[in-house]
C-alpha cells in the first residue's frame, strides 16, 4: 500500500460517530487491522462483522479511567501493541458558560482531553516496550484556534488537546513515535450532537470552499498522518476543513463579489 498501512494495527475511538465511521472505512480499505471502540457495546455490534480479519471491538466509557485502562490492557493482550492510535472520541455540547455547571465541564474535559492523555500514555508505553515506531493522531478542531459562543468548553478542550499533542510529540520523539492532530471540517449528521437545518445551512455558507467535509477528505488525511509519507512530521495540526478555520466569508459592503 502507498501509505504502508497494510496489516498495521490501528485503534479508533469514537467508532460509532460520523467521523469514526469515515476513519474505519479509510483504514480498512488501506488493509489495516482495527480495534474500534465506543461507549455503548450494542452500537459496536453491527460493526463487528464488517471489520477486516484480525480486528476486534471493545466497548469502553472514556470518561472512566478504569475503562480506559481496561481498553489498553485488551489491546496489549490481542496485539502486544498498536501501530496507530486515533483519538477520535469527543463531545460537543452546546450551552452558555453561565449555564454550564462543574459536572458538565468535567465531562467535556474527561472525554476530550483526559481520555487522549491516558490512552496515548498507555499505548505509547506498549509501543516502546515492543519497539514500535508508531503514530498517534488526535482528532482536534478549528475550534482550537477560533472561539465560538455556546461551545467555549469544547473550544478550550481542543486548544488544550493541541498543546497535549505537541507535548507528547516532543517527549515521544526519541522513541520514534509521532504525534499529530487532525482538524476535520464541518460534518453534519452527528447523532450525539444533532444540528438544526438552519445551523447546517449557515455553517456551509461560511466555508470558503463551499461544502462540508466528505469521507475521503478526513480519511485520506488520517492515512497520510498514520503512514510512511508523513514520517518526518510530528507535533503539527493539519486542518482539513475547506478553509473554515482561517476566517469569515462575510462581506461588509453592498458589493458581494469581486467579479
Amino acid at each position: 500500500m502507498l501509505q504502508g498501512l497494510e496489516g498495521k494495527r490501528v485503534v479508533i475511538t469514537g467508532a460509532c460517530g460520523i467521523i469514526g465511521g469515515w476513519l474505519i472505512d479509510a483504514f480498512a480499505a488501506a488493509g489495516a487491522r482495527l480495534c474500534v471502540t465506543d461507549a455503548v457495546a450494542e452500537r459496536l455490534t453491527p460493526l463487528a462483522g464488517a471489520l477486516p480479519e484480525g480486528s476486534f471491538t471493545h466497548a469502553a466509557d472514556l470518561g472512566d479511567a478504569a475503562a480506559i485502562a481496561g481498553l489498553v490492557e485488551t489491546i496489549g493482550r490481542h496485539w502486544g501493541s498498536a501501530d496507530v492510535l486515533v483519538n477520535n472520541a469527543g463531545v460537543y455540547p452546546s450551552g452558555f458558560l453561565l449555564d454550564t455547571d462543574a459536572a458538565e465541564w468535567d465531562r467535556i474535559f474527561n472525554i476530550n482531553l483526559r481520555a487522549p492523555f491516558l490512552l496515548t500514555q498507555g499505548i505509547a508505553r506498549q509501543m516502546i516496550q515492543t519497539g514500535v515506531r508508531g503514530s498517534v493522531i488526535n482528532i482536534s478542531s478549528g475550534a482550537a484556534r477560533k472561539m465560538r459562543r455556546t461551545v467555549v468548553p469544547y473550544c478550550t478542550s481542543k486548544t488544550a488537546l493541541d498543546r497535549l499533542t505537541k507535548g507528547f510529540a516532543l517527549e515521544l520523539a526519541e522513541y520514534g513515535i509521532r504525534v499529530n492532530a487532525l482538524e476535520p471540517g464541518f460534518a453534519a449528521g452527528s447523532t450525539a450532537n444533532p444540528l438544526t437545518d438552519a445551523h447546517i445551512r449557515n455553517t456551509i455558507a461560511g466555508i470558503p470552499l463551499g461544502r462540508p467535509a466528505a469521507p475521503q477528505d478526513v480519511g485520506q488525511a488520517a492515512l497520510f498522518l498514520a503512514g510512511d509519507l508523513s514520517s518526518y512530521i510530528t507535533g503539527t495540526s493539519l486542518a482539513v476543513d475547506g478553509g473554515n478555520s482561517i476566517g469569515s466569508m462575510a462581506v461588509y459592503q453592498d458589493k458581494t463579489s469581486a467579479l
